[in-house]
């Protein structure tokens, strides 16, 4: 076998770990797909032949190349969805997309893209896969002890501070954890059980097809609304907003709407449909339970 079969040998017995690593920092299969695609063009045009750690190596090249695109990301200004093209934009999203956010957890996706890249790539790489500071240090142009710090950063950020007493953020998250799987089912029932009945849901113009905000009152009108949106909540997860368990919804690692919930009585009694990119930025987004 030529050096150059055994290397791509290699490389292709390492795809489901390499795609793991790509998948967290890009936050979209697509994305994480080119980055393999691109490392593999990258390690293949090396002289492989002096590398003691093949392995390693192609974890380092498949970080470069993500950190590469992160940047790029931060540098351009990416343009909002339209209204009225998020049910779409769900519902043409493959299914491994989904099943591979609900393995890693969307709100730690959505959080991660909130992070600069070099904070991104210095968590997943030392909190999630391991690798060292000393090696991260070198992906990073950063020393030991910058990168270090770096991904504590991250990690207090995706952490976040509860803005409630422990025991009311457990069940708050699992109200919000109760309204998500009834979204999902289509449970109208499930739905009214977690709502309280005078509640309130508003949601600004982005969030709308027209372009128009919307109120509507009352538990069961909003149950049928939240049930008539279940592609969308296939795409969701729950995370703290603010501090207070609210649900984001995101199509290939990118934040498209945020629900920030207001709870009485054990129960959701107020929701805030967020989309406007500016309000979504202005949001701080934490990890519940990180």
């Amino acid at each position: 076998m030529h050096d150059d079969e055994r290397l791509a040998g290699r490389f292709e017995a390492n795809r489901p770990r390499l795609r793991a690593v790509a998948y967290r920092m890009l936050g979209s299969l697509s994305d994480a797909e080119d980055a393999l695609q691109e490392a593999w063009l990258r390690a293949a045009a090396a002289d492989a032949s002096v590398v003691a750690n093949l392995e390693g190596w192609f974890t380092t090249i498949v970080a470069r190349v993500c950190l590469d695109v992160l940047r790029s990301r931060k540098s351009r200004r990416e343009e909002p969805l339209e209204p009225g093209t998020l049910d779409v934009a769900a519902a043409g999203g493959p299914e491994q997309e989904a099943v591979l956010a609900d393995s890693v957890g969307l709100a730690l996706l959505v959080v991660l893209d909130t992070l600069p890249p070099a904070e991104r790539v210095a968590y997943v790489l030392h909190d999630t896969f391991g690798l060292p500071f000393g090696e991260i240090a070198e992906i990073t142009g950063r020393s030991p002890g910058a990168a270090r710090q770096l991904a504590s950063r991250a990690r207090r950020k995706i952490q976040g501070p509860p803005a409630v007493p422990p025991a009311r953020l457990a069940g708050q998250r699992q109200v919000a954890e109760a309204f998500l799987a009834a979204a999902r089912g289509g449970d109208l029932d499930g739905l009214l059980a977690v709502l309280d009945p005078e509640v309130v849901l508003h949601a600004d113009a982005a969030a709308v097809p027209s372009g128009i905000p919307v109120t509507i009152r009352g538990a069961a009108v909003v149950a049928r609304n939240a049930r008539a949106a279940s592609v969308r909540s296939r795409y969701s997860g729950v995370a703290l907003v603010d501090g207070t368990p609210g649900i984001v919804m995101a199509t290939r690692g990118r934040l498209v709407i945020v629900l920030a919930l207001a709870y009485s009585g054990g129960k959701i009694a107020r929701i805030d449909v967020i989309a406007d990119p500016g309000r979504l930025e202005g949001l701080r987004l934490a990890v519940p339970g990180a």
